[in-house]
């Protein structure tokens, strides 16, 4: 007996298909935050230019825009935040390098890019919230 652990093929599936999932996480938190910041500056470019009288109807559209983003990102953050399971673990550094490590490694990362990515769109959002014309 060698006790030497063998995966079984379903075992690595399962976990590639996790990891695959984790690269997701990762990514779309940023990819959320700068869509909202281009369609809000081009929206608001584009009333201000060619129909000013919109400006409170595309306020409305981009504070719309806003929940659905963050509600979005707030999400993927619960997610990563499971991943990385700091709760039941206890531990905030994975130091050892196993695969385990790497996986939480991963929620951790997303989880700090999801908050960042949060704090991003509602800085992206306080000039629609704060500028009350075009001027």
């Amino acid at each position: 007996m060698t006790g030497e652990h063998q995966p079984r093929p379903d075992e690595e599936r399962r976990e590639f298909r996790e990891e695959r999932e984790s690269l997701w996480r990762i990514t779309l938190a940023p990819v959320i935050w700068a869509a909202h910041f281009v369609t809000s500056y081009a929206v608001a470019a584009v009333i201000c230019a060619k129909a000013p009288g919109l400006l409170d109807t595309a306020r409305l559209g981009l504070m719309l825009a806003t929940v659905l983003a963050l509600a979005v990102v707030a999400w993927l953050g619960w997610r990563a935040w499971r991943q990385w399971d700091v709760g039941n673990t206890g531990d905030y550094t994975n130091a050892l390098g196993v695969s385990e490590d790497r996986h939480q490694f991963l929620g951790h990362a997303a989880v700090l890019l999801a908050l960042i990515s949060a704090i991003g769109v509602i800085y992206g959002t306080l000039p629609v919230l704060l500028l009350d014309t075009c001027r």
